[in-house]
């Protein structure tokens, strides 16, 4: 299947916010609410304040099959929580840190990530992620970096997913929410 992704900025510049808002609504994902919140509720404003960019993605048929939300943040991650083989490679991209035997590293954060149900014709997670990475290396190719991450919540099917052997992440930590929702963190390299 061929797909394309889209930035919601661009986007809203050619069609204007109310068609981009409209066409956001039409986005379902039963699966985890809070996907479908933040395309509903805060995809615009937060690109629009330069927060986080995201990108809508459609088929050949140009039906809205899926999203992603891109940002960046300095994350933290400890030399043990990692294989020597990551380790040696993460030092080539970050600053050690001593004191806390961990790496410190401007990273790119996919934030969120969804497919959208309410279409017949969806996208494998897999062709999702090839669509992330895609954009990413073309960020890097202008700006640099090369570690990725994201948090997922602890769900074996979910871990299993971004573990895989075509996603490639790597889990490096735990995050407990301000509403008691635990994460993982996952991190790989472009």
């Amino acid at each position: 299947m061929k797909i394309e992704a889209y930035n919601i900025l661009e986007m809203i510049d050619k069609l204007g916010e109310e068609n981009v808002s409209e066409m956001l609504l039409s986005f379902s994902c039963p699966k985890n609410p809070e996907i479908e919140n933040f395309l509903h509720q805060k995809a615009i404003m937060f690109a629009k304040r330069r927060i986080s960019i995201t990108y809508l993605v459609f088929n050949e048929t140009m039906r809205f099959i899926g999203y992603f939300t891109l940002t960046h943040k300095a994350i933290s991650v400890p030399v043990d929580s990692v294989s020597k083989t990551l380790a040696k490679k993460l030092k080539t991209y970050s600053r050690y840190e001593e004191s806390t035997n961990s790496f410190e590293v401007s990273a790119f954060l996919i934030a969120q990530f969804g497919k959208n149900y309410a279409v017949s014709a969806n996208i494998s997670g897999d062709e999702l992620m090839n669509s992330v990475l895609m954009i990413l290396q073309q960020i890097q190719t202008m700006i640099g970096g090369s570690v990725v991450f994201l948090e997922c919540e602890h769900e074996p099917k979910l871990v299993s997913f971004y573990q895989n052997e075509h996603n490639h992440f790597h889990l490096y930590g735990e995050r407990i929410s301000a509403d008691n929702v635990e994460y993982y963190q996952l991190l790989r390299l472009l």
